[in-house]
């Protein structure tokens, strides 16, 4: 698995993975507001035509409600991400950013979202943390779905 540097680099992924490159076989997670450009990106690149949401999956192309941010958090709990950003140290930074005019009153889960997007590298390093913290029994659908047409159903 590789991180191709965000959905506006799904066209150039394709491009080297794709039919007309490598030849490898695809699978890949989006955010819901990028579905649109997924869906443009692998008609491109010639991996089907007029694609639904469904047609998508058949090709290991899997939507998150809204990312996988939202996902995570839904899946394991705001409590316990709370604790895997302890874990980390930077619980104080968290409490900061809740504490901001514009996040004051906003839902944790918002609040930690945005907490995510924040601060270089963020995304990426909790992605794996959460995933990490995760029980094998809560995870969130199309993180479930990608990695079970890439690795075979989980048994």
């Amino acid at each position: 698995m590789i991180a191709i540097g965000g959905a506006q680099a799904i066209g150039r992924a394709l491009d080297r993975f794709g039919p007309n490159g490598l030849d490898v076989p695809l699978a890949g997670l989006c955010d819901a507001g990028e579905e649109r450009e997924y869906r443009r990106a692998l008609e491109r690149a010639g991996i089907g035509a007029n694609l639904t949401q469904a047609d998508m999956e058949s090709l290991g192309f899997y939507v998150c409600v809204d990312d996988l941010e939202d996902e995570l958090i839904r899946a394991l709990g705001a409590d316990a991400v709370e604790r895997v950003i302890a874990a980390q140290g930077e619980l104080t930074s968290f409490r900061t950013l809740q504490k901001q005019v514009v996040w004051r009153g906003r839902r944790r889960e918002e609040q930690l979202r945005r907490f995510f997007g924040s601060g270089g590298s963020r995304k990426l390093r909790y992605a794996r943390l959460l995933v990490e913290a995760l029980d094998l029994a809560s995870v969130p659908r199309p993180l479930d779905r990608v990695l079970a047409h890439v690795l075979g159903p989980r048994t």
